[in-house]
Parts: structure tokens; sequence; C-alpha cells
């Protein structure tokens, strides 16, 4: 709930999603830190070479329904620095690695070291053929929070750089239109959420850049049947979760509303189904590997550590993936099987 003291004179105030677009990706914006997302938090891509794996496996896939283009493009959205699309090429066969071409797409400054292979760019090419994989891209895209007043009325929430709220005006317009379609607010004093708009318009644009292939977005999500009381907004910095200040100190993110931003033909599902449609299992070796091959099962059993972690209820298994084909068959197999990894 916001505190109705007033912030001091010189404190900046503004809307949460003016305040977020600063202090993540201003000059001194918590993105363009050297030590990038990876030095703060643990995603998919840090936890396991498997989730790079799976990537790459359906990109191949994609490649299969495309009937192998001479070029084929891997646009990962939010790159972070560059190590999902890494180990993406990594993964992948040589005579496709060959014919990859691929992007990494970030506001930060490309880092040192980084494949030539890789073309760094702040937005994502145009009228490409391929896959196009937003890895917790957007849950970064900066939003409004909005809260219901003592009087019963929506309003939108102002914050200053050190993180305190006061109540602005009503929400009106297009930005009302989208509260009463997909988060809708009883008019109890205290309830919050989050303007899903500028998300719905991103990843729409985001999806508009593929000429043919199939666009991904991963991230925290909910459903409209089930949206936080109080929303999600919340800050990350030093591996936990902390107050959310927006002064670049921290990470600020929301989870997203990913059936609001869901075009026709796109195929919701959890993580722990779309990897499981992706080979990547949680299953222990058979403790037989163990005499035959000692060393064989230590690795097979790392493996199954890791796949458990990117799989697992209650954690990065829960994870939402929006599977948005772009004029594609509408059979195509690119991830098999999902309704039996659904139940399992």
């Amino acid at each position: 709930m916001t505190n109705d003291k007033e912030p001091e004179p010189t404190a900046r105030r503004g809307g949460w999603r003016t305040a977020t677009e600063t202090a993540l990706y201003g000059p001194e914006g918590f993105y363009r830190s050297p030590e990038g997302p990876a030095g703060h938090f643990r995603t998919s891509v840090h936890a396991s070479p498997l989730y790079a794996g799976a990537v790459a496996l359906l990109l191949r896939r994609v490649d299969d329904a495309l009937d192998h283009p001479d070029e084929l493009a891997f646009v990962d959205m939010g790159a972070g620095r560059g190590e999902l699309t890494e180990g993406v090429i990594a993964a992948l066969p040589a005579d496709v690695a060959a014919r990859v071409r691929a992007y990494a797409v970030e506001r930060a400054e490309r880092p040192a070291g980084l494949d030539p292979r890789i073309e760094w760019r702040a937005a994502p090419p145009g009228g490409v053929t391929g896959l196009l994989f937003a890895n917790e891209w957007l849950d970064n895209v900066p939003l409004d929070v909005v809260e219901v007043a003592a009087d019963g009325t929506v309003r939108r929430v102002l914050v200053d750089t050190e993180g305190r709220e006061t109540l602005g005006g009503p929400v009106e317009g297009a930005d009302a239109e989208w509260l009463a379609r997909w988060w809708p607010l009883a008019p109890e004093p205290g309830l919050r959420a989050e303007i899903g708009l500028p998300r719905d318009r991103a990843w729409a644009a985001a999806v508009a850049t593929l000429a043919r292939g199939v666009a991904v977005a991963v991230d925290y999500a909910h459903q409209r049947a089930a949206r936080p009381p109080f929303g999600t907004l919340t800050g990350f910095a030093a591996g936990r979760g902390t107050t959310p200040v927006p002064d670049g100190s921290c990470d600020i993110t929301a989870h997203v509303a990913l059936d609001a931003c869901a075009l026709d033909g796109a195929a919701p599902l959890t993580q722990r189904a779309a990897l499981g449609a992706l080979g990547v299992s949680g299953a222990r070796p058979p403790l037989s590997l163990a005499s035959s091959d000692p060393a064989a099962y230590v690795r097979a059993l790392t493996r199954a550590g890791e796949a458990a972690e990117l799989t697992a209820s209650g954690g990065l298994g829960d994870f939402g993936w929006l599977v948005q084909p772009v004029d594609l068959p509408p059979d195509a197999p690119l991830l098999v099987d999902v309704a039996d990894h659904e139940e399992e």
C-alpha cells in the first residue's frame, strides 16, 4: 500500500513505468552494470547448459519446419551478456550452426570476448526467418502500477527515486480498458495491479519481426483467473529479493500476464512441459551404470539434478512458455508430446 507522506521536493516523482525505464536502462541503470544480470540472480540460462541445449533442439525443429533455409536466425531477446546465444550455437551440429545467424538483443554494451559470430543489437532485426527466444525479457519491460484508493477509484501509483509512493490520478483510456479485460480490480482499497499493455505491445512488435518461424516468451507468469491481489512488483539485487527502489541499485521486475500477450495461434504451457518435450528429464540414471561406468554415472546424475532444477514444481518448472508460430503449418512438430509432460 502506498505511503501518503509527500516526497522531498528534490526527489523525482512519476509513474513506475517511467521510473523503471530510467532505473534499469538509463546511463547508470541496473542492466548497464559490468557484472550483468548473472551477478545478481540465477535464471534458467545460468542454471544449466541443458537449457541452451533444449533451445538449440527447438531451433533445429523450427529449421525442419522451415525446410532448412539458407539462413536461419536465432534472436535472443534480453540477452544479458550473451550466455544463451553462445550456448545455443555451441549445442548445434556444425551443419546447422553454419547456416545460423545469431542476434543478441540487449541495451547494454557488447561484452568483451563474445563469440564473433553473434551480432549484438539494441533492437531485433526485421524480416528474419527462424526462432526468436525471449527468456525473462518481458518481466523487465517497464509498466505502471495502479492501486484502488479509499474512494474505490483505481489510481496510478507514483514513486520517487527513493521508492516512496503516492497515489496519482485515476486510470483512463486504453490502460483502463486493459485492466477491465485482463486484470479487473474490485473496489477494495489497497488492491493493486500492473498494467501489462506495454508488454503486450512489446511482444507483438517482437513477433512482427519474424517473416516466418517461431517466437517464444518464457517468464514468471499468471493467468486472469488467478491474478495476485496486490500485484507482483519486486526488486532483486545480490542474489536476493528486495524492496523495489528505482535508483539503479536493483532489478525491478513483475510477473507477466502471458495470456494477455498471446496472439492468435499461440500455445501456452509450463516450462516443465516444454523442456520435457525437448528431452530434459530429471530422472535418475540406473544404478547399474554406477558399477559399469562410474564416471558416466556421475555425469548423468549431475545432468539429472540440473534437469530437476529446471523443471521443478514451485520453481523454474512453473515458468510460463508462450509459443507463437509465425506462418508455419499448424501441425509443425515443434514441441512433441507436450500433453504427456503436462500430466507428469
